[in-house]
């Protein structure tokens, strides 16, 4: 195993969504590697959370990285919050990303869970993708 690539990684996959032109139609330039302080935009999207597991083999080191990017929305229902989480996954999803250390060797999505939060906290999309790497 190895968790070398995984700054790397978090790098390449922050650029894909934030450098979205779609998602940047959405949001603007809402996107965060931790949950933003002060004033709150109306939708934002936080790139982060990470599980690693080890899947080395003969050839190369390598980790499954099971990473959740996090759709947050004060919106009144579930549609601004699910555009921009489609969007995110169309810029992830069988995209190839260029690492500046290793190998993505494959992203896959995983799964979302869409939450209601309790006033004032709106809407909440977790999605979870998977990434296999090897650092060759």
């Amino acid at each position: 195993m190895t968790y070398a690539v995984s700054s790397a990684l978090q790098s390449a996959v922050f650029g894909a969504v934030s450098g979205n032109l779609a998602l940047q139609a959405l949001i603007g330039a809402d996107v965060f590697d931790q949950p933003p302080s002060g004033v709150l935009p109306l939708t934002y999207v936080v790139v982060g959370e990470e599980n690693v597991q080890p899947r080395s083999d003969i050839s190369a080191n390598g980790a499954v990285h099971d990473l959740t990017i996090s759709v947050f929305s004060d919106a009144a229902g579930f549609t601004a919050a699910k555009d921009v989480a489609v969007t995110i996954s169309d810029a992830l999803v069988d995209v190839p990303l260029t690492l500046a250390r290793g190998r993505l060797v494959s992203m896959s999505f995983l799964r979302a869970r869409a939450k209601r939060g309790k006033a004032p906290d709106g809407r909440r999309i977790d999605l979870t993708f998977r990434a296999r790497v090897e650092d060759i």
